[in-house]
């Protein structure tokens, strides 16, 4: 897997490891979250009760790195606990990585990296695939199998040369140098 590809998976790779491990899991949610019309007094032991949960969680990275990249937390409200951090805490976080979260939501949003990654997996696939068929029992014959195999490669490849052509316009790369 190259590095783009590695930061185009980041977020899937992410909400696995959250949705897999959190201590969160079996806690009542209103535990991180200050309810309308709630005392500073009451909400701060909540708060406090979760961030203590979220000290030893083992997903708590990954849980801030989603925080972040959905752009949660405000500076100037404390209704919220995420990953150990309040809203407050995660504003400041966010402000201080800014151009690193901005190229990774950039990637989170690459909906055409993503389809072209798809593409030239489906296309490796394809291009390796036995040409040994049967049907109903019956050995197919190998000419017409990779006939057919030799046209769905052809066209998945026209469609990674179509993206890769237009996402090379957009950038300045469609002259040679």
């Amino acid at each position: 897997m190259t590095s783009t590809q590695a930061r185009h998976t980041r977020r899937a790779v992410l909400q696995a490891a959250v949705d897999a491990g959190t201590r969160c899991a079996t806690a009542d949610t209103d535990l991180f979250f200050r309810l309308d019309g709630e005392q500073e007094i009451t909400w701060q032991a909540r708060r406090a009760e979760a961030v203590r949960l979220c000290a030893g969680c083992p997903a708590r990275t990954a849980c801030e790195e989603l925080a972040l990249r959905d752009g949660e937390g405000r500076s100037t409200r404390d209704d919220m606990v995420r990953a150990g951090l309040t809203g407050p805490e995660l504003a400041a976080a966010r402000d201080r990585q800014a151009v690193r979260l901005a190229a990774a939501v950039d990637a989170d949003r690459d909906t055409e990296g993503r389809q072209l990654d798809t593409l030239i997996a489906d296309l490796h696939e394809e291009a390796t695939a036995s040409t040994d068929r049967t049907v109903q029992g019956r050995r197919v014959p190998p000419a017409r199998v990779q006939a057919e195999q030799n046209a769905r490669v052809r066209s998945l490849a026209a469609q990674v040369r179509q993206i890769r052509t237009a996402r090379r316009a957009r950038t300045g790369w469609e002259v040679a140098a």
